[in-house]
This record gives structure tokens, C-alpha cells and sequence, in this order.
């Protein structure tokens, strides 16, 4: 039958983790960054020391995880804004006002 086989190819792929079973990679914990495959004491310091994080291919562009490692735990990490941060002023003035020069 077409239906069984069908559900065995579904039960074989993984399945994308819940939103909260992600770790923050602004937030986590040592412990919790060493979690990650491929993250030991070394690489859970220094994503520590680099906080705070825009997005998590951050991990990548500033040279803390080689992109291999990050192919492995992309689906395992999110990067949440730090609370209390403000977003990016933008560089024009609110409609109806005058500029500035």
C-alpha cells in the first residue's frame, strides 16, 4: 500500500525542533551551549563573550563555529533579541514631519 509507505518516509525525517526546545544562543547557559554537538568548555566561552547576537548565523560570519559545525546545530539554536533591546532606529523622519538638515 502507497499510504504505508508514505508514512514510513514521514517517520524517518526529522522533525524541526519546537520553539521551545531551541537554545538562545543569547541567553543559554555554558551547560546548555555545551549541549550542541561539536560545542565544548572553548566554543560555549567565547559565544558568550560575543553576545549579543542579531541572528544565529552570526556564529559563522564572526568566525566562532566553522560552517560544518553550524550546518549540524542550525535547526537547534535561535537568536532571540536580547530583553530590553531597541530596534534599529530607521533614518527617516515619521510621514508628516519636517527633516532635519
Amino acid at each position: 500500500m502507497l499510504i504505508g509507505a508514505g508514512a514510513a518516509i514521514a517517520q524517518t525525517r526529522p522533525a524541526p525542533a519546537p520553539a521551545a526546545s531551541l537554545i538562545d544562543i543569547n541567553s543559554a547557559s555554558r551547560d546548555d551551549l555545551m549541549s550542541l554537538e561539536g560545542i565544548g568548555e572553548v566554543r560555549a566561552d567565547a559565544i558568550i563573550r560575543a553576545r549579543p547576537f542579531k541572528a544565529k548565523t552570526e556564529l559563522v560570519e564572526r568566525r566562532l563555529i566553522p560552517e560544518s559545525l553550524y550546518d549540524k546545530i542550525a535547526d537547534k539554536v535561535i537568536a532571540r533579541p536580547p530583553p530590553g533591546a531597541t530596534p534599529t532606529p530607521t533614518t527617516r523622519p515619521p510621514a508628516g514631519q519636517p527633516r532635519r538638515t
